[in-house]
């Protein structure tokens, strides 16, 4: 089905208000529920997930270090939206079908709040996971001011429900920026980025199994999925009427397997002013802008030039990333339209400041431990793509056990055929270097054979991260503290394919 493109406005997600104060805290009660949602001009309704008959969910909006409290409630209804492959570990057969449990991806909690997979739960509690679940989370935000999205994060069944829709942002707002005088108010939009098909009748696509198919598992994970239609906010190609002024956009990449690497058509830059873990220590100003799934950017964009012309962000990412098919010009190729037609409202006054915040580097000599972590491609019983970190599974004893409060270094040396973007729940962390190594070398001896100089991070990647693209056929070294919680956290790629099919492992911060 062929949807035309830039006829629904961009939607505006609205920001949730508590529900009351439990403790002198803000309370939210935030219901999961199913719906129906229209996406696209020329489309039917479509039956989602989503957050209070939100989808994308509404924007949680707090200050920094002001405590939160949330109550997710699971009101799905116990039948899945998609299909669900009981062969995957922890959706086996005896397991519901319909389950959840909520992460908020970047936040510096405690582990009983982080939305650890196996601590899901079904409607009114009436079965749990076998881990710790609590029904009300502590967000206490002291952390630096950014974009984090929340998203559910079930074990086996994360692409799914993300996919079905079940996510929103989350924005911590640091007083400190009002002294930047940065595009704010009606002149700061969320773009939160998805892509998705659909049926003829307007219902999700969600493909059942692999190409070639996997004889005797019906229906069937899939190694990636990567949607013809780009989403912005809940809708097909929209478009943004705006004025020729500055606009701040908090850009975040919530697709499954899909990397966007996005352009202006009027070949205009962006001033990115924050990544993953807030602000930048100076603007970055560059002409495209690749975010893998989970990462984020925070932008200005001056249209102040282009009165009248209609400008779209274009996608020139490869699917998978970086050696897959290219886009489509006339369907992944685009994301969205800005037309350049508000008459301007008053002086733009807001500004784009040379020195942002300061990032404190840790130091490789101050590590506690070195530790060389793989990322391997193997296949399973069925004869699957199966992508595994450091060739162990998610029920495999823990082996990476870092002290309270130690840095350590992590090399994600990459020996599979694409970039696996790498997310490690409660830590923000620093890029270092990523350098070219031998891989088949590498495979015979288990020796690094480094073929090229090391590279240090782009310049918009030299800023506290919480998901790192890991590249083919490289080593990313990336340093971090574990603070300030111990406890049990995973880390996972972010592709939710392979987080679901095996490409996530526990490891547990000790004293």
């Amino acid at each position: 089905m062929t949807l035309s493109k830039f006829v629904d406005k961009l939607p505006t997600i609205k920001t949730i208000k508590p529900t009351g104060k439990i403790d002198g805290a803000d309370y939210y009660q935030i219901r999961i529920q199913q719906f129906k949602q229209k996406l696209h001009r020329d489309l039917d309704k479509t039956t989602v997930w989503g957050f209070e008959g939100n989808y994308p969910g509404p924007t949680i909006e707090v200050k920094m270090n002001e405590l939160i409290k949330v109550k997710w409630i699971n009101d799905l209804p116990e039948k899945h939206l998609l299909p669900v492959d009981t062969t995957v570990h922890g959706a086996e057969a005896n397991k519901p079908r319909v389950r959840t449990v909520i992460h908020l991806h970047g936040g510096v909690v405690r582990p009983d709040s982080d939305g650890y997979p196996d601590a899901w739960y079904t409607k009114e509690y009436k079965e749990v996971g076998p881990a710790f679940t609590r029904k009300i989370y502590d967000y206490p935000n002291r952390q630096r001011g950014t974009t984090l999205w929340y998203h559910a994060h079930a074990i086996g069944i994360t692409r799914l429900n993300v996919y079905a829709g079940i996510a929103g942002a989350y924005i911590i707002r640091d007083p400190f920026e009002e002294w930047f005088n940065l595009p704010k108010g009606r002149y700061e939009k969320l773009l939160f980025i998805q892509d998705r098909s659909f049926n003829d009748d307007g219902s999700y696509y969600y493909p059942t199994e692999p190409k070639p198919p996997v004889p005797d598992v019906y229906p069937s994970v899939v190694p990636d999925f990567f949607g013809e239609n780009i989403l912005v906010n809940g809708k097909v190609w929209p478009y943004l009427e705006v004025e020729p002024r500055k606009y701040r956009f908090r850009i975040i990449n919530g697709s499954n397997s899909r990397f966007y690497r996005m352009r202006f058509s009027s070949g205009q830059p962006f001033y990115q002013i924050g990544t993953d873990g807030g602000l930048l220590s100076s603007p970055v100003i560059t002409s495209q802008i690749l975010l893998a799934p989970a990462e984020r950017a925070d932008v200005i964009v001056d249209f102040t030039r282009f009165m009248g012309q209609s400008i779209v962000m274009t996608n020139d990412a490869p699917s998978p990333y970086p050696r897959g098919n290219p886009v489509d010009l006339d369907t992944d190729g685009q994301i969205m339209q800005f037309r350049v037609s508000l008459p301007l409202s008053g002086c733009d006054f807001s500004n784009i400041p040379y020195k942002l915040s300061t990032i404190m580097p840790l130091h490789e000599n101050h590590a506690r431990l070195v530790r060389n972590l793989t990322l391997v491609r193997e296949t399973d019983k069925y004869n699957r793509a199966f992508l595994l970190l450091d060739g162990k599974r998610w029920d495999d004893p823990i082996t990476i056990k870092p002290k309270l409060g130690s840095i350590e270094v992590w090399n994600l040396i990459n020996l599979a055929n694409s970039t696996h973007p790498i997310h490690i729940h409660l830590v923000n962390f620093q890029i270092l270097r990523r350098q070219p190594f031998d891989v088949e070398y590498y495979k015979k001896t288990g020796k690094i054979l480094v073929t090229g100089q090391a590279v240090l991070p782009e310049l918009n990647e030299r800023g506290w991260k919480d998901t790192v693209r890991a590249n083919p056929g490289e080593i990313t070294t990336i340093i971090m503290r574990f603070a300030p919680y111990s406890g049990l956290y995973p880390w996972h790629c972010h592709i939710l394919e392979h987080e679901d099919h095996e490409m996530m492992r526990p490891y547990e911060i000790i004293h």
